[in-house]
């Protein structure tokens, strides 16, 4: 199979997530390595997770490019969008687990978006077996945004705002899970007619 551009920009994300995780996850120390770490007006920086924040950053940058090239050459497929929704799951989604795992933000919010994402891709699959397709809508984009904001915020440390005592970081993460639910319930709105089609016509 010979994959367009948008479609390497999109396993390039994958490959990049993979590495986010392994950075954040694997006990280097245990191999005689370990990062450095400096304090900067009393807060401390560990560089692996400036060095996150960077590769997230790029990561991201090819979730607009691989959608960009795909419009504008025409290389949208059905194998494209499943694979840049699995891109674009494992790098969001895994990061906020490993963070709440790591105490920086509360459990309370991947278990949110994890949820929203079951539930939708749920509907999704249900009421395309019935020839309908919904385009992503702005809540949705809104939610996505949002939480790749509070992503880059918490790799470097909330900075410039953690120095005035701004939770900025926060702020865009519980933003983003809010979205997130009301995204949720304006794409079950939008297609619970197609949803329940089959028990209308047996009535």
């Amino acid at each position: 199979m010979k994959f367009n551009v948008p479609t390497k920009l999109t396993f390039l994300r994958l490959a990049l997530a993979v590495l986010i995780i392994v950075l954040l996850l694997f006990p280097f120390y245990r191999v005689g390595f370990e990062f450095k770490t400096f304090l900067f007006h009393s807060i401390l920086i560990d560089v692996r997770y400036i060095l996150c924040g960077i590769i997230f950053i790029i990561a991201s940058f090819t979730d607009y490019l691989d959608g960009h090239f795909a419009r504008k050459n025409n290389e949208v497929t059905d194998f494209g969008k499943f694979s840049d929704a699995i891109a674009d799951k494992v790098l969001v989604n895994s990061i906020l687990i490993i963070f709440a795992s790591q105490g920086f933000i509360p459990a309370i919010v991947p278990v949110v978006i994890i949820v929203r994402d079951i539930i939708v891709d749920a509907i999704r699959m249900n009421v395309a077996s019935k020839g309908v397709v919904q385009a992503a809508k702005l809540s949705g984009k809104i939610k996505t945004a949002s939480l790749m904001i509070g992503i880059v915020l918490t790799f470097f440390y909330n900075l410039p705002f953690e120095l005035f005592g701004l939770q900025i970081s926060k702020f865009f993460l519980y933003f983003g899970t809010l979205m997130s639910v009301i995204s949720m319930v304006e794409y079950y709105n939008l297609n619970k007619k197609a949803l329940f089609s089959e028990f209308d016509e047996k009535k």
